[in-house]
């Protein structure tokens, strides 16, 4: 919620802005970046209920695909990768995979984020045949140094995530977790300016 009594910048074209201005711009990113964990909480849980033809809700299968990781002892970074690998399926009908990289991508490895980048065409594997497509997509990347963690995410712990029997920890869970990667982005066009206001 924004707050109407907070300072604003003066100008109405970005030409025209003074340092004055985009301080106060500056100071206000910086208070919301800070609510970011809990948008992305609030955005999960728009799954909730959204079946897909699947046997458990998108949400349970978020979950389900971090309780397995989780299970597994993966860290928490790729615990919080396969937390908000579909997340992106509200937004992202035609490239769910891309809108969950892209909201990673400032704060995880290269590896976590290629992996939840090309989960999509990985997990094509099992029914892309199916639908007309060449299951064996995923090939392409067999030379690529993020294919064998890729294989796995998909096999050990996205792919059996469907089930209504399995264990499925509470978001509560798992939220210091996204909140210990959400804290600091590791890159970003900002990251120099938000140190220098912080």
């Amino acid at each position: 919620m924004s707050d109407n009594t907070a300072p604003r910048a003066t100008f109405t074209h970005m030409k025209d802005g003074s340092g004055e201005d985009w301080k106060i711009i500056a100071d206000s990113f910086g208070q919301f970046s800070q609510g970011l964990p809990d948008r992305i909480m609030d955005h999960l849980k728009l799954l909730q209920g959204d079946f897909g033809g699947f046997r458990i809700d998108r949400f349970q299968h978020c979950l389900q695909t971090a309780t397995l990781a989780h299970r597994d002892g993966k860290d928490e970074e790729y615990v919080v990768c396969a937390l908000l690998h579909d997340i992106g399926d509200t937004l992202g009908t035609f490239n769910h995979a891309d809108v969950a990289a892209v909201l990673l991508e400032p704060f995880v490895s290269e590896a976590n984020h290629w992996m939840v980048k090309h989960h999509a065409i990985f997990q094509g594997y099992y029914f892309f045949h199916y639908l007309g497509m060449d299951r064996h997509m995923r090939d392409n990347f067999q030379a690529h140094p993020h294919y064998r963690q890729t294989l796995e995410f998909v096999s050990k712990y996205d792919s059996p995530a469907f089930d209504p029997d399995g264990e499925i920890l509470p978001l509560e869970h798992f939220e210091p977790m996204l909140r210990r990667v959400f804290a600091q982005p590791r890159q970003s066009l900002y990251k120099d300016a938000m140190a220098q206001n912080a």
